[in-house]
């Protein structure tokens, strides 16, 4: 950036930023923050109001021709910023995401920059009197505390683009073997149910028997196993062999897969000449949370390539 870092400090709540040391203070105790999400902090701070993309941010944290998965890179810098200032991306006081945009810090900043303090709300920066200049007569303002930096009730209430899906920053990061065979364990159970059923038709059809409009569900069975083993199996070769752009084509195909794994939730029942109704209500109730739980494990990173950096004077 072109000013000075040395002549470039943030105050925002009651944190405070220095370019030149490279240091997060609360209420003057320092925080710990690694230095490329320090550095995105600084990015954030300089544009309050504005939109920081996901562009913008590799770009500054990373020189052309070095190897590294920007998305999960710029994420990663993100999540570590919001711990330090206590913040979330569902009910954000400080940092708001813009999906597949970008970032903006959205409260107040106090920018002091060659002895001038500039106070900067949203996109607008007006100038006030210099250290030097300030009357001794005029009392401090009063520190900001953390009652008056959280958001009210009907603040949070008025938040747009809430969501009970999990999104990127809300998932913990974790081992990329972890994620991977946990995701394909998921379809290798789904693909065990297919199977099973349809090797037991004949049991299947007689417990079926008893209901209204028993040949429909017993050909529903049928026909969406016999869909659905292909589209398992697509699934783990996606995961399996890291094709380009992945995760986006298994969140395209996810809200697809979503209504029959809902209806697939319902198989334990299909056993109930083995298993008690209760065990397979508790099995039911489990089922109904596994293609979200997928979800997660895809933007976790389930099929992405392993992350190789060549980072230069800088975090991984």
């Amino acid at each position: 950036m072109a000013e000075d870092n040395q002549e470039r400090r943030y105050r925002f709540g009651v944190f405070e930023a220095d370019a030149g040391t490279g240091e997060l203070r609360r209420q003057g105790v320092r925080l710990r923050l690694n230095a490329q999400p320090f550095q995105v902090l600084l990015m954030l701070l300089d544009r309050p109001g504005a939109l920081v993309t996901r562009e913008e941010i590799s770009r500054e944290l990373w020189p052309e021709g070095t190897f590294v998965d920007y998305d999960h890179g710029v994420n990663s810098a993100v999540n570590r910023i919001r711990e330090a200032l206590g913040d979330t991306a569902g009910s954000p006081r400080f940092i708001e995401t813009l999906a597949r945009r970008g970032y903006r810090f959205i409260a107040p900043v106090e920018r002091i920059a060659g002895g001038q303090i500039l106070v900067a709300v949203g996109r607008t920066e007006t100038a006030t009197q210099t250290s030097a200049e300030a009357s001794p007569a005029d009392p401090p303002p009063p520190a900001p505390t953390p009652e008056s930096t959280a958001p009210s009730f009907a603040e949070l209430n008025g938040k747009t683009g809430f969501t009970v899906l999990a999104t990127e920053e809300d998932l913990p990061k974790s081992p990329d073997a972890v994620v991977q065979t946990l995701y394909i364990l998921f379809q290798l159970m789904y693909l065990g149910f297919y199977v099973g059923a349809l090797a037991n038709l004949a049991e299947i059809q007689d417990l079926l028997s008893p209901l209204p409009r028993a040949d429909f569900v017993f050909g529903a069975v049928i026909v969406t196993a016999a869909i659905l083993i292909p589209v398992r199996a697509f699934l783990l070769c996606a995961v399996l062999f890291h094709p380009p752009g992945v995760r986006q084509k298994l969140l395209v195909v996810w809200p697809f897969v979503l209504v029959f794994d809902e209806l697939w939730a319902l198989s334990p029942f299909l056993l109930l000449h083995h298993i008690s109704i209760g065990l397979a209500l508790a099995c039911t109730a489990l089922l109904v949370y596994s293609p979200f739980a997928q979800r997660s494990l895809v933007l976790m990173g389930a099929g992405s390539a392993a992350k190789h950096s060549s980072i230069r004077g800088g975090e991984a």
